[in-house]
């Protein structure tokens, strides 16, 4: 007994609580059932949901839970301080600081390492970084944790964002700040969508809090789907082409043909379409049962015409954070033509910054940043207006978004010469037969993510609705036997989801 009570509250490194994994489901069937016993007391429903998501995130992140309640805290007084504040002056100044202290914390922990190389070089230095956290507690509670080594929190760029919304909204008078710290801290740290997103701005969410539990049985169908969608994309798509097809030749592309290195770059493009996707159907789903509805992060972004289109259908809640936040407090497109292309790449550029501190994540940015800039010069000129002309936009777009993945995926740049390297000079046509051969079932699933992925949007209504439809005891017969297929392809090896390490 004393074990099973350990095993609930402490934190395990190398078992954290994954939506692929049956211990999240147990946790949210409990989670379930406490908001079905508080429906009506919605005080005392927000308060449940905030502690589970306390919870939840400790047994994902460990002692970093503190800095949830640390932004939670700050923002929310702060968000406070600046409704209630009647000077101009001291309304810049709060929200300069809300600004400054998230995006700090952000940087200690996203960009030290960077920092501290980049000034040792330059001036022949010998700085080590320190995990102050980490060395507070030791000295405070007498733990024991590596003080060496900074690790980023799961989801600390995800509700950094969140929260700097949060105040710039109120700043902006868009919205009213929360009525008391437990809601604030509920909307923070909402656990479906706290490490992975999509990112939730106050002004669609906060609304919720005060809202009576309600749930249709069309929109439990749809939970269900969202839910199944997600866990098929991720398990038997995502996680079973990475691991035995994508991660080999991504880890040694000199090894294999060129032929093998650009269908592992096709690959990654719907591995982690499928990865980060299918989080996002999860958290949607799983938030709609408890009664919340969370916006769409996703819009089949590889049937994109350009690459403007693409940013409007991929990763739908941080293209419209950057845009809101970032491209129009540069100067959106406000001044002269030349300013508006500086500024769509100084966005991509810190987007792709905001991903790691590497020059493969700021290559990433500009390749969409130049694509962006060439193609609001051609919107000027060509539009698409035939079917022959969209479906050569759908491929030159599908192969810019897929170079800018090589920058994203390899682990340096030596890795992306090679790859290049072979792709362009050592395509080696005769071996294509024994490659497909070999990897049968992982190219099979590479098709098969595609195809479902370019199906007309008639044909995936037509699926979807009719799983919607199904009688419960169908639906739970399905999920018995998805359970079966998905618990005998997955790997016995932890594999978090991609934007974990975001």
């Amino acid at each position: 007994m004393s074990e099973v009570i350990k095993h609930i509250f402490a934190y395990e490194p190398q078992n954290p609580m994954l939506f692929s994994r049956i211990q999240f489901w147990v946790f949210f069937s409990v989670v379930l059932l406490g908001v079905c016993l508080l429906q009506k007391k919605i005080t005392w429903r927000n308060a449940w949901l905030a502690l589970v998501s306390v919870y939840f995130y400790y047994k994902s992140s460990g002692f970093f839970f503190f800095l949830l309640i640390f932004s939670t805290l700050t923002d929310y007084y702060i968000g406070k301080a600046i409704y209630y504040s009647q000077t101009p002056w001291r309304r810049d100044r709060l929200v300069f600081l809300s600004v400054f202290i998230n995006l700090a914390v952000l940087a200690y922990f996203k960009y030290t390492y960077f920092f501290c190389d980049t000034l040792n070089q330059l001036f022949n230095l010998n700085l080590e970084p320190v995990h102050w956290l980490a060395y507070l507690s030791n000295q405070w509670f007498n733990t024991a944790f590596d003080e060496s080594s900074i690790f980023l929190p799961v989801g600390i760029s995800f509700f950094t964002f969140q929260t700097i919304s949060y105040t710039v909204d109120v700043y902006r008078y868009r919205i009213k700040p929360v009525e008391n710290i437990v809601d604030f801290g509920f909307y923070v740290s909402f656990f479906p969508q706290l490490v992975a997103g999509p990112i939730v701005r106050a002004s669609e969410f906060v609304p919720q809090l005060y809202q009576k539990y309600r749930l249709r049985f069309y929109e439990m169908g749809y939970a269900l789907f969202l839910i199944a969608n997600g866990l098929i994309k991720k398990v038997l798509i995502s996680d079973y082409i990475s691991i035995n097809f994508v991660d080999r030749i991504f880890e040694s592309p000199l090894d294999y043909s060129g032929f093998t290195n650009l269908v592992a770059v096709y690959g990654y493009a719907i591995q982690i379409y499928c990865d980060f996707s299918g989080y996002t159907d999860i958290a949607i789903g799983v938030g709609l049962l408890l009664g919340f509805r969370l916006p769409t992060n996703f819009n089949s972004p590889y049937k994109a015409t350009s690459i403007t289109e693409f940013w409007r259908r991929w990763h739908i809640s941080l293209s419209r954070w950057l845009k809101d936040y970032l491209y129009i407090s540069l100067g959106g497109n406000r001044k002269v033509k030349i300013r508006t292309y500086v500024n769509l790449m100084l966005t991509m550029l810190l987007g792709g910054l905001w991903h790691g501190a590497h020059v493969r994540f700021i290559v990433w940015g500009g390749i969409h940043g130049l694509a962006l800039i060439i193609d609001k010069i051609r919107m000027r000129i060509l539009k698409f207006s035939t079917k022959w002309a969209k479906v050569a936009g759908i491929i030159v777009t599908f192969h810019i978004v897929c170079l800018s993945w090589v920058f994203f995926r390899a682990p340096d740049m030596q890795h992306v010469r090679q790859m290049l390297l072979q792709i362009a000079t050592r395509f080696d046509m005769q071996s294509i037969p024994s490659i497909i051969s070999g990897y049968f079932v992982p190219l099979g699933l590479i098709v098969l993510g595609f195809v479902i992925h370019w199906l007309p949007i008639k044909v995936k209504r037509i699926y979807r609705k009719a799983f919607i439809l199904t009688p419960m005891w169908a639906k739970v017969l399905f999920f018995i036997i998805l359970s079966l297929m998905l618990y005998q392809v997955q790997s016995s090896e932890i594999h978090p989801f991609i934007y974990f390490q975001f």
